[in-house]
């Protein structure tokens, strides 16, 4: 019999997930060509060819060195290989010991949780956020709260997010470039974050913790000048994944950082390694740490995306839909039209869209009803097809 805790949550599906199961589904009715799959994340652009040659390296050594298992936190010389490549990016000062090699950014921000929450802590959220937040906040008996954004640019709402501080929250979570509007914070909206935060620890005596999920942080289109957020919060964590930056979803492998500088720093250190045990996940996977340590320098080619983003984004608004340009990841955002609620215009747009063999995911899994978001991290070849789709999409909703 299923515990009580997953019987009141086996009814939630992951929105991604259903959309993407349900593309699945109707390419076999109406052949994969017919059918438009940008609903999740999964990119389709091959691994830069670094990534192969280091895999073929790693292989040819001997099996018990690479198949075997090492430290909880990951190999030394992966870690100090990281430490050394966020020092040469942004002036950081982190050494091997600040280093958790981690089953991606998912990894990583569950252990982090699993090392700083009690039941009933607060987690806030920058909407629009990436709906697997929830499920990592539900994993730890918390409440998940969610801070207003800017509708006009997607940046957070800094005094809605002030005001939903309370001596119960516990973490907050950036994500920038953010999944889904594309979105980047600047530096000075960081500085602000850590300002808020700073003010808040001092006003209710504890810490309050900031975890930047940066799986996109080496998808960008524009000249940005990212943030170093542990330098704007001292009780930061960094959670990143290569599964967008390197097209390595399926290999499960990113990093989590803990600085010096964070309050019991050493006693946090402690806690998500042994958390890392204690969920099961033992270590990251071995062969991937070799890999990703001889390719740090590398991503993915961001060109297709760049095309991918232009036509999709010209034609959309040229069919009257609102759309922001987005400056990072490989989502755009679309508000959805109509007069009606947001919700209802929302849930017109993805019918219309399942009815041209079109996937989206709805704005309401991200805590933004009444758009959609859409995935290009597909070929250009998909991404032409597609307009027509987009046309009859519009004709049905706009015109």
């Amino acid at each position: 019999m299923l515990s009580q805790r997953m019987q009141n949550i086996a009814g939630l599906v992951s929105p991604i997930r259903a959309a993407f199961e349900e593309g699945q589904r109707l390419a076999a009715i109406h052949g994969a060509e017919n059918v438009f799959d940008f609903s999740i994340g999964n990119p389709e652009m091959p691994a830069p060819p670094a990534v192969a040659q280091a895999a073929a390296d790693v292989l040819a050594q001997d099996p018990l060195s690479i198949h075997g298992y090492m430290a909880d936190a990951g190999y030394d010389h992966v870690r100090a290989a990281v430490a050394a490549d966020l020092n040469r990016r942004y002036g950081t000062a982190f050494a091997a010991r600040n280093v958790v090699m981690t089953v991606g950014a998912a990894g990583a921000m569950n252990i982090a949780m699993y090392a700083l929450m009690d039941p009933g802590d607060e987690v806030l959220v920058m909407a629009p956020y990436y709906p697997g937040y929830t499920s990592f906040v539900t994993n730890w008996n918390g409440t998940l709260v969610a801070v207003d954004p800017d509708p006009a640019t997607f940046q957070p709402d800094l005094a809605d997010l002030e005001r939903k501080i309370t001596p119960r929250t516990k973490v907050v979570i950036v994500n920038s470039p953010n999944n889904p509007s594309g979105a980047i914070y600047s530096k000075q909206t960081a500085a602000a974050i850590g300002k808020i935060l700073g003010e808040k620890e001092r006003q209710y005596g504890h810490a309050i913790y900031l975890i930047s999920d940066e799986p996109y942080r080496d998808l960008l289109y524009v000249d940005a000048d990212l943030p170093s957020w542990t330098d704007c919060h001292p009780n930061t964590f960094l959670a990143y994944s290569f599964s967008k930056s390197l097209s390595l979803p399926g290999e499960r492998i990113g990093y989590l950082v803990v600085p010096d500088a964070m309050e019991q720093s050493a006693d946090v250190l402690h806690a998500v390694r042994t958390a890392q045990g204690m969920l099961g996940f033992v270590n990251a996977p071995s062969t991937y740490q070799h890999v990703v340590a001889r390719c740090l320098d590398c991503t993915v080619d961001l060109e297709p995306y760049r095309q991918n983003r232009s036509t999709l984004l010209t034609h959309l608004q040229q069919l009257g839909f609102q759309v922001q340009e987005p400056q990072g990841a490989f989502y755009l955002f679309v508000k959805a039209p109509g007069a009606a609620s947001p919700q209802a215009n929302e849930d017109a747009l993805l019918e219309a869209a399942r009815a041209n063999n079109v996937l989206l995911v709805g704005g309401s899994a991200f805590g933004c009803p009444g758009y959609a978001r859409i995935s290009f991290c597909v070929s250009p070849d998909k991404v032409r097809r597609s307009l027509p789709a987009f046309t009859a999409i519009a004709n049905a909703l706009i015109n």
